[in-house]
């Protein structure tokens, strides 16, 4: 223990809005009871970095004897079980079409990561969200993904073919249940194992006991776009 500078959280000024969970490199803040709080002082360096980023102004440094900062429990924590890059920690991303120009792309991703075995469920992004899932294929077969799908939601994507189909539905079940997703568009291509998105989905709806709105598309490998019947 030592005298040390530490994150300091207002909860009756936080509204949960996890701005700061994302700001946090070292992962030592999370959402818990719709509040924002320090899970373990060994994981706050106290350098403030998320303080810029609470709406509500619930964040301030203070001075106090806590835990020293354990880089080393930092970088366990965040990484990814059975070992993977920190980088996958929720963050948003400010669209390449807000800041670029045509030559840019014009990317309208606004989070990351997107693969569903990387996301995790409780992410403040999924809350109220309207989600996309996309086969991993569809963006390169389909040009107009961004302005036409990407735009305005959550993106996540898989491989039924190649990812493990029970914690795919596990995990979108885990989606529905703790965030109220607004509706759901679902992106596959025409090969029958991407399509198996449609079944995995339905499962994960059911298990999830959610009645949320699921629009469904098929995109050729011509690139012609089909709105699946319902």
């Amino acid at each position: 223990m030592a005298v040390r500078k530490i994150i300091e959280i207002d909860e009756s000024k936080c509204d949960g809005c996890g701005q700061c969970v994302l700001a946090c490199a070292e992962g030592a803040i999370e959402i818990k009871e719709g509040k924002a709080k320090v899970i373990s002082d060994k994981f706050c360096d106290g350098l403030g970095a998320c303080l810029g980023e609470c709406p509500q102004g619930a964040l301030k440094i203070v001075e106090r004897e806590a835990d020293e900062f354990d880089e080393e429990a930092v970088k366990e924590r965040m990484t990814p079980s059975g070992g993977g890059c920190p980088s996958a920690g929720p963050m948003f991303v400010r669209p390449m079409s807000d800041v670029g120009t045509p030559s840019q792309g014009g990317s309208e991703l606004t989070t990351w990561p997107i693969k569903m075995q990387l996301v995790n469920a409780k992410a403040p992004y999924f809350k109220n969200a309207r989600l996309l899932l996309a086969g991993d294929c569809t963006a390169f077969a389909f040009a107009s993904m961004h302005p036409d799908f990407i735009k305005g939601r959550v993106l996540v994507i898989g491989c039924p073919k190649l990812d493990d189909n029970d914690a795919y539905v596990g995990k979108l079940s885990d989606i529905l249940v703790s965030n109220g997703v607004k509706d759901i568009s679902l992106v596959h291509m025409e090969v029958p194992c991407c399509g198996n998105l449609k079944r995995l989905v339905d499962m994960a709806i059911r298990r999830a006991g959610s009645s949320t709105k699921v629009r469904s598309y098929t995109v050729r490998r011509t690139g012609e776009l089909l709105e699946d019947a319902a």
